[in-house]
């Protein structure tokens, strides 16, 4: 079997956000990048189903040179090799567009991504691709296992459980719960320097978004202490400065 993971390179949460070029560009001097950690998840089940070489793990990243690290970290986890389309990720779209190209010629059984990345929170890549490829695409999945030319999947949905049995191929975007993200060791890491990391420049696609401009969310206001006899005042101050009542 011939798993494909998608991976983002993102932001390290601690990172302060700032904005550039009159709040139109993000502003990457001094931002840690880390490799996103829903693609993590994703990334351990693919090694853990390619264990005693059931399988080939191939991970893909839509990204400029700078994001090399992150695809090393990937290939010292267990990937076995990679690929880096080289651009810079401008949107879902594009992104879904790159991978999808690279998939239709290479044959892939299985794809995974991360529900989301933590920069964006978009969701969108996973089913994209699955419309370029024309294929299953299941959202958000906890679980996945797989039996012969087929997968059983579980998902939660309002209220329960959904358990899904779907044939290769497939893409499905991953969540907590579908595997424990793996640390690299030594080996793992020394290893990664050698493993084969591809190159390809990206296809072109007609663009359909574009950013107008970005925005941090405002800073928290004040806190108010009443006493627990002040109740008119406190229902005061709902309706008038919160706005809730």
């Amino acid at each position: 079997m011939k798993i494909l993971v998608c991976v983002s390179n993102v932001p390290d949460t601690t990172t302060k956000i700032t904005f550039s070029s009159d709040n139109t560009q993000f502003n990457t001097a001094g931002v840690q990048y880390i490799l996103n950690p829903y693609d993590e998840i994703a990334l351990a089940r693919a090694i853990e189903l390619s264990e005693g070489g059931k399988s080939t793990v191939t991970v893909i990243h839509v990204g400029e040179s700078s994001s090399e690290p992150t695809i090393r970290k990937a290939l010292a986890i267990g990937a076995d090799d990679a690929v880096r389309i080289n651009a810079f990720p401008r949107d879902a779209y594009f992104v879904s567009f790159q991978i999808a190209e690279y998939a239709k010629s290479n044959g892939f059984d299985l794809i995974l991504t991360g529900r989301e990345s933590i920069d964006y929170n978009g969701s969108q890549v996973a089913a994209m691709i699955g419309e370029f490829l024309d294929i299953p695409s299941i959202s958000i999945i906890k679980k996945l296992n797989t039996d012969g030319n087929s997968s059983s999947i579980e998902r939660e949905i309002e209220g329960g459980k959904e358990m899904i049995k779907v044939d290769f191929p497939f893409i499905a975007s991953c969540a907590e719960g579908v595997a424990e993200p793996k640390i690299p060791n030594m080996r793992g890491i020394m290893s990664a320097r050698t493993k084969p990391l591809q190159v390809l420049e990206a296809k072109e696609i007609e663009k359909l978004v574009s950013f107008k401009s970005y925005s941090t969310p405002a800073p928290r206001g004040s806190v108010k202490m009443l006493t627990p006899d002040e109740t008119e005042k406190l229902v005061e101050l709902l309706h008038t400065e919160a706005k809730v009542i």
